[in-house]
């Protein structure tokens, strides 16, 4: 069986050499091939020249790709198109595998009714953490923990499917088609969401798949993430591509100024708590910033939903043949948000 781990960069070279280097160390087992591929996506540092260094230490297993257009789900897209794994896999060139993390894919994938896997992302702090940081909020940073059990991957799992740290059957993304264009981190702007999007399809076509507590990557949070104003613009843009998602995948619940309600809802608790806990004295910092978040996140959506115009097309991400509008529900990162407010 072969395993081709995929690590779309942009202009993260010194951090690229430590993710090179666990894939390097990390133990493969029997009967698993691993190839990498990195997807160099118009990066203007010494990108290149660093996987060309590494290149002999891979003995032919590390393979260098160039995408000038400009997006994380366009590096992704052209990386999985060129490589021929039955296994794709996929981290974020500031992140390292675990020692064991190819034996835990291949014991996973023993089973031929699994169809994806993801696992957890444990934090490697560039600087100490803020009092302020909101637990609610973890994707911002990158930050998933679903807990120490073997979890299926359904309306029961409390998240989504991150890409971060996510391995698929080749014929599945086939099968459901490839990233969203017109979603995921661009040089300008913190879109995200193809992960959602992805996830979305990926359940709609019956897929299985699993969280595995021991499928561990580490991840690097540097200073300048651990800042109310990166949060800001996190939850701004991100609010943002579920704007333009809904453009192709309309919820089922009531709409007002072409939002769905529970935005404002949301948005609105959020802001009267932060009132009424500054007047009482009762202030949680953490909590409040929580809340003021959710306002961003409002913001966002309106904007994306009815202003923002994106270059990437939403239909040339999928597989010929699939639906945009697979499923009707509330996106499942929406769902998650709604219900703890």
């Amino acid at each position: 069986m072969r395993l081709d781990v995929i690590v779309a960069t942009y202009n993260r070279c010194e951090l690229l050499k430590r993710t090179l280097a666990s894939l390097l160390v990390a133990e493969a087992p029997p009967g698993l091939d691993v190839r990498v591929a990195v997807a160099d996506n118009n990066s203007k540092d010494m990108t290149r020249k660093v996987v060309e260094e590494w290149m002999p230490k891979f003995g032919g297993r590390l393979q260098y790709l160039f995408e000038g257009r400009q997006g994380k789900s366009y590096a992704l897209n052209t990386a999985i198109a060129s490589t021929g794994g039955e296994l794709v896999g996929m981290i974020d060139d500031d992140e390292e595998i675990d020692r064991g993390w190819y034996a835990r894919v291949a014991e996973a994938f023993q089973d031929d009714a699994v169809d994806f896997i993801g696992g957890p992302y444990v934090p490697r702090w560039g600087a100490e953490p803020p009092a302020w940081l909101p637990e609610s909020y973890r994707g911002a940073i990158g930050w998933v923990d679903g807990g120490d059990k073997i979890l299926p991957y359904d309306e029961n799992y409390p998240g989504i499917l991150m890409g971060g740290n996510a391995i698929f059957r080749r014929a599945l993304l086939m099968r459901v088609g490839l990233y969203a264009t017109n979603l995921g981190r661009t040089d300008k702007h913190l879109l995200s969401c193809e992960d959602d999007d992805m996830y979305q399809r990926i359940l709609a076509a019956g897929a299985r798949g699993f969280y595995r507590p021991d499928l561990i990557i580490h991840h690097y949070i540097p200073p300048e993430r651990l800042t109310k104003s990166y949060y800001r613009r996190w939850c701004f843009w991100r609010g943002v591509s579920h704007g333009v998602m809904d453009h192709q995948r309309r919820s089922s619940v009531t709409y007002l100024l072409g939002v769905p309600r529970w935005f404002y809802g949301q948005a609105a608790r959020g802001l009267l708590r932060i009132a009424t806990t500054t007047l009482s004295a009762r202030s949680d910092e953490a909590q409040n910033f929580s809340d003021e978040l959710g306002a961003w996140n409002l913001a966002g959506f309106f904007y994306g939903k009815h202003f923002y115009r994106s270059e990437g097309g939403w239909e040339a991400a999928h597989h010929p043949g699939s639906s945009s509008s697979e499923t009707e529900d509330v996106p499942q990162s929406q769902r998650k948000i709604r219900e703890t407010n």
